[in-house]
């Protein structure tokens, strides 16, 4: 009988705050923070510092999870997108928490997202070099754009959404007419790669950061609706009855200027705050630096004070009389009513945020808190999100003047999960009880639930022990040191100079007193447990004393005992593994066999198996009673970092630097299931104590549990299972041309549809040509019984069951509504022109329903866009397109002028409602949420702990006094 096996699927994932890959962004309201945290998108109540929301596809326990890379809130509602590492855009609602769109478009990691203005445009640019424009509303692909030589950086929408720049890594800015789908302007200059740009919010100044010791402005020109070329007052010139110079027509970025920046560090980010009049430039390391963006008035007045300088400088020097010449001409130019302005009149350093860590990303909060110009959220590098104010020195909001500002850190949100990587994970006897060990914190979770119970400051934890009834807890660290930790009250108890190298390992003595510990120093020291009451102390405290100790002859990497305390098994580093007896300390067996050192090692239940796993990337299984090797198995793709039995088997889990864990048989010698999830190395497991349950850390600072299931499955199946998997990823290369010559593009770009052939698509046209068949042998049934009842044959006519009752007509529009809306291009696309043809016959029936209308007049257009020669060709083609020239364009202005009567309605209702009143008609959800920010701030504004009145009494009373004494 084939064994069957029980299933283990991913259940949670704690410990990330934010990760290093992606960006961080405020919604729209300016309340929530949008952390991605790997595949995850946690939504952060600033205020609170809780995470109120976590937003994630569904999760599978077959295939890799993949990590945000970007993320993009609308500016007008609670939509957010999130791009992911395999090309895929999920458009989420914030306020539902469920995933509305999924356009899997792009063949690279998804590197850039932006809205438009009122949010009904999403750009993203990725590392396929391509730019994609989605409908929000439609939820469809427009356009792809083609045209840079490396991945796309940064995107900015320009001309109310008119006009798109993007930047690349190429060193050059490419402006596109989306009306017009053609690449207007190359803008070139950068002598390394462009990392990011932002427009400030009326459009005035666009800037570049780079590489590039600078950062560079330029100066943007808009297109009135008379025609005429408007810009700026910083040098660009204007048009004059709205004809420009030839070399200026299609000129919309003109080069401003350029600030030279503080720091080395190449450029991360540029952005501009809501109201325009801040700029952040977030490097590539530890600082920001933030500009004050003067208005009109102040960068004119700040020009003609430099001239002024300027002119007294040089007459001071008695300058030579061409410079005085060159003097006269100034002097006229500052006579005049506009001076000449430059970059350093308009942005102004002031001030520099450092943080303790590395930089990931920075965002701006869409609200100006009160009494503050901006503020201003980073997410660092060790898995930290700060909070900054950013306040001008005499306090006044909107002052806009170049003195200095007050930078404050208001909030730091760091409880929820570690610095660095994850080292060790251990679980307490009952596993009610997760500790987790890192660089300088221990921590006790919840295993069931994820949340952090207890944050205490250690050393670099390498190893951990749970002293059985979860009152302490001990942890090994990398300076030889063992801390004893008090879990109820989350202090440190003791810290006992153990070893003089780094401790590496700590086993617990089964059913005794005690356990062994394995360290650097090439020593093995066999410890007990205490408890005494020390000078100052209320009550007993656990304490440990060395009662015995193993020289070896090299570094110890890790101890194992076995489960009757008999045996105690040592790896060394040269690559042995020595195992002795527990009560003698003798000499049993020598485990050889190991290219490199043994990283990890475990004994069954039984105490028949060890199990050794190595960085020579193999598993071997030897028997404890000869030493004799069962089984070497190739692993993992890297060294294996953890192996652990499951208690009462002969099964284990495995965890290497491959990222993956894997679940084996032992008595077997095979992988049963191979389980996904991590973004880094995998460098530690735990296996509760029934089994039902495994908890993994890794370098990704995530803690991962993975829970036994109720659901059968058997090897062969699993193995079948991944030989379709690797199948279909061949058929997905061969869709996607990886491996053919790419096409040379012009340099002006070009033009091509958003969607690509998938999978999906083919399956899509497989499903529109199936029900094409069965609706044509319907349709010929229906027409022989006509034919029979017009004999005079009466017959009751059988439908088909496979149509569902529906009509040949309305089961192809089923099959057709059944596919995603953004698909729907590249389906047709794969559709035979006998198909197209038939399907083209059908769209008149859909035609007269007016919610069809739309999806109708996309299929036709799709068809004869790549079928017209064909159908221009066939004589039966032309009755069906004369029928549909007559049909859609009615369709369409009927539905047009229903949308057009309804606008023109609601606009007249509300000139009713406000000729009614005498208050200004206003949006009713906006007015409302104005109503409760303002109730909140109240509430905030009268909310006063009882410290604080007592504290400003005192302060009042002592001033009184002072003022008694003068």
């Amino acid at each position: 009988m084939v064994k069957a096996y029980l299933r283990y699927e991913p259940a949670a994932s704690f410990g990330v705050i934010v990760s290093n890959e992606s960006n961080i962004a405020y919604d729209s309201s300016g309340k929530h923070l949008l952390a991605p945290a790997l595949e995850k998108l946690g939504v952060w109540h600033v205020r609170q510092g809780v995470c109120t929301k976590t937003l994630a596809p569904e999760s599978s326990s077959r295939g890799p999870s993949l990590a945000v890379t970007y993320v993009a809130s609308s500016p007008t509602s609670s939509l957010v997108a999130c791009g992911y590492a395999d090309g895929s855009v999920r458009i989420w609602d914030c306020d539902k928490g469920s995933c509305e769109t999924t356009f899997n478009d792009h063949k690279g990691a998804v590197t850039v997202l932006r809205y438009n203005e009122d949010g009904s445009l999403l750009a993203s640019g990725s590392k396929d070099n391509d730019v994609i424009l989605y409908d929000v509303v439609g939820e469809t692909g427009l356009f792809r754009l083609h045209g840079h030589r490396d991945q796309v950086t940064d995107l900015v929408f320009l001309d109310s959404g008119k006009k798109l720049v993007s930047s690349s890594k190429d060193k050059f800015l490419r402006v596109w007419d989306l009306e017009t789908q053609h690449c207007m302007q190359i803008v070139s200059g950068h002598h390394s790669e462009i990392w990011s740009i932002d427009v400030d919010p009326e459009e005035r100044y666009l800037v570049t950061g780079s590489a590039d010791p600078e950062l560079r402005f330029y100066t943007v020109k808009h297109d009135s609706r008379d025609g005429k070329s408007t810009v700026n007052e910083s040098g660009a010139e204007i048009g004059n009855n709205g004809e420009l110079p030839t070399k200026n027509k299609w000129e919309v970025l003109k080069h401003f200027g350029e600030i030279q920046r503080q720091c080395k560090d190449r450029v991360a980010t540029v952005r501009f705050n809501k109201s325009g009049n801040l700029l952040a430039c977030q490097v590539a390391g530890k600082t920001v630096e933030v500009f004050r963006v003067l208005d009109e008035a102040e960068s004119q007045r700040k020009a003609k004070l430099r001239l002024k300088r300027k002119k007294k400088k040089k007459s001071a020097k008695e300058a030579v009389e061409t410079t005085e010449n060159m003097e006269t001409d100034h002097g006229t130019e500052e006579a005049g009513s506009v001076p000449f302005v430059t970059v350093p009149d308009v942005f102004v350093l002031l001030q520099t945020i450092r943080a303790s860590k590395k930089i990931c990303s920075i965002s701006f909060c869409p609200s100006t808190p009160k009494n503050s110009l901006a503020s201003l959220a980073l997410s660092l590098n060790n898995n930290l999100l700060e909070f900054y104010s950013i306040e001008s020195a005499d306090g006044q909001k909107n002052k806009n003047s170049t003195e200095s500002a007050e930078i404050r850190k208001t909030l730091a949100i760091e409880l929820h999960g570690h610095r660095a990587d994850v080292r060790s994970v251990t679980l307490s006897s009952d596993n009610s009880l997760l500790m987790s060990t890192s660089h300088s914190a221990v921590k006790f979770w919840n295993p069931s639930t994820g949340s952090c119970l207890r944050t205490i400051d250690s050393g670099y934890g390498l190893c951990g022990l749970i002293v059985p009834q979860n009152k302490y807890a001990l942890v090994g660290t990398k300076d030889g040191k063992i801390e004893i930790i008090d879990v109820g009250s989350g202090t440190q108890c003791e810290v006992v100079e153990a070893h003089g190298g780094s401790v590496r390992s700590i086993a617990a003595i089964p059913n005794e007193n005690g356990f062994v510990t394995g360290s650097a120093d090439k020593d093995v020291k066999f410890w007990e447990y205490q408890l005494k009451q020390k000078p100052g102390q209320d009550s007993k405290r656990l304490t440990i004393s060395n009662v015995r100790t193993l020289k070896m002859n090299n570094d110890v990497q890790v101890v194992a005992i076995s489960p009757d305390a008999k045996y105690v098994a040592v790896a060394l580093l040269d690559f042995t593994v020595k195992v002795f007896f527990m009560d003698s300390l003798k000499f049993f067996l020598s485990l050889y066999g190991h290219r490199l050192p043994v990283l990890c090692m475990d004994i069954s239940s039984d105490g028949e198996l060890i199990v050794t796993g190595s960085a020579d990337k193999n598993l071997k299984i030897w028997g404890l009673d000869f030493g004799d090797c069962h089984k070497s198995i190739f692993a993992h793709a890297d060294s294996v970092e953890a192996v652990q039995f499951v208690r009462n088997t002969h099964y284990m889990f495995s965890a290497g630097k491959d990222r993956l864990v894997k679940y084996w048989d032992a008595d077997k010698f095979e992988v049963l299931l191979t389980l996904e999830g991590h973004h880094a190395d995998v460098w530690c497991l735990a296996v509760s104590n029934r089994g039902d349950f495994v908890v993994t850390g890794s370098h990704d600072r995530s803690i991962r549990r993975w829970d036994r299931t109720e659901e059968p499955f058997f090897i062969e199946e699993e193995k079948e299972k991944m030989f379709e998997e690797k199948f279909e990823a061949d058929i997905d290369n061969a869709l996607e041309n990886r491996y053919a010559p790419k096409e040379e593009l012009p340099e002006e770009g070009a033009v091509a549809l958003a969607g690509k052939k998938t999978q999906q698509t083919l399956t899509g046209t497989d499903s529109i040509i199936d029900a094409l068949d069965v609706a044509e042998v319907e349709l010929k049934r229906i027409a022989e019984h006509e034919e029979e009842k017009s004999r005079g044959k009466v017959a009751k006519f059988q439908p088909n069951i496979i149509m569902l009752g529906l009509s040949p007509s309305d089961y192809v529009l089923r099959a057709l509504s059944n596919i995603n809306t953004n698909d729907l291009e590249q389906t047709l696309l794969a559709l035979p022109f006998s198909d197209a043809l038939k399907l083209l016959s059908y769209t008149k029936d859909w035609a007269s329903n007016f919610d069809k209308v739309e999806l109708v007049c996309r299929i036709v257009t799709m068809l004869l866009q790549t079928h017209h020669g064909q159908l221009i060709s066939t004589p039966s083609a032309r009755p069906i397109l004369t029928v549909l020239k007559e049909i859609v364009p009615a369709r369409v202005k009927e539905c047009k002028d229903t949308l057009g009567f309804n606008l023109a309605a609601m606009n007249h209702l509300q000139q009713l409602m406000a000729s009614r009143s005498d208050a200004v008609f206003r949006d009713a959800k906006a007015r409302l949420l104005k109503i409760r920010s303002q109730h909140s701030k109240r509430l905030e504004a009268t909310t006063e702990t009882k410290s604080e009145k007592r504290k400003r009494k005192k302060q009042k009373k002592s001033t009184d006094n002072m003022h008694v004494w003068t």
